[in-house]
């Protein structure tokens, strides 16, 4: 995968979309948040879901229509709403998630942006993540990593638009990057930063876990991904057996993703 500038979304066979990148383009198109989080049984580690960290929803501004992308047809318009992830996306965000650990790049990190509370429209939020994760990922090439992500948006009253990110951070990187985050979003939204905007923590509670404790990180990880899928539509959530579930909300434009080291495509050339 390019290091450098984002994003050509492509559908993918799986239903997910990920992203192609591009050094001429400016911002990159992707594609959540939830209940308390509770231990893991036998690892003495708490989830790595992200609980509602904000609570100032009401500064957002409303959702409006946007013009389509022009990307892909009807399934990629940029104003096409979705209720809830498909079994088709759900199945190429797990497929992901196993693939990045394959190649050395496990989702150690889970990232939850909260667009709304940083003044970004419904509307506009995809946009704005494309271009935050174009930022994170040349930020980490210039430092000689490489990474991968998966990332799903949300919206819906009582928690407002916003996504959830799982990304590979070296945990040598994690303090230089929170800073770096808290300009992107000021450069992204134009505005001050505001407190809680961003929240960023470990997979497995611990930098390094993924090395230290693999079975405690392996089930944090389960459990992060099953946080990110509790949107599914009920027909996909019944297909698939998924038992977490929390309406993910009315989503405009693309409501999931995968960094296009770990989607679809490179997966079946990996075969």
């Amino acid at each position: 995968m390019s290091a450098v500038a984002v994003a050509r979304g492509q559908t993918s066979a799986d239903g997910g979309t990920e992203m192609k990148l591009h050094r001429a383009a400016r911002f990159g198109e992707v594609s959540k948040e939830g209940p308390s989080i509770q231990p893991i049984a036998g690892t003495g580690i708490k989830a790595s879901g992200t609980s509602v960290a904000i609570k100032r929803l009401g500064i957002g501004v409303s959702a409006h229509s946007a013009k389509p992308s022009g990307r892909g047809g009807a399934r990629n318009r940029a104003d096409r709403v979705s209720l809830g992830l498909s079994a088709k996306q759900v199945g190429n965000l797990q497929a992901a998630v196993g693939f990045a650990a394959s190649l050395g790049l496990p989702l150690n990190r889970m990232i939850t942006v909260h667009w709304e509370s940083g003044g970004i429209s419904p509307a506009r939020m995809v946009k704005a993540t494309g271009r935050f994760l174009d930022l994170l990922t040349r930020w980490l090439a210039r430092r000689g990593s490489r990474t991968a992500w998966i990332a799903v948006h949300e919206n819906g009253p009582g928690k407002g638009a916003h996504v959830h990110v799982l990304a590979h951070v070296p945990p040598s990187l994690v303090k230089p990057l929170t800073g770096r985050q808290r300009a992107w979003l000021r450069l992204i939204c134009g505005t001050p930063y505001r407190d809680g905007v961003i929240h960023s923590r470990p997979v497995g509670g611990l930098l390094g876990a993924e090395q230290s404790n693999q079975p405690a990180f392996a089930a944090n990880l389960a459990e992060a991904l099953s946080y990110l899928t509790k949107g599914a539509e009920p027909s996909a959530a019944a297909l698939l057996g998924l038992h977490r579930l929390d309406g993910g909300g009315p989503v405009i434009g693309r409501r999931c993703s995968t960094s296009q080291n770990i989607g679809a495509k490179a997966r079946k050339e990996a075969l």
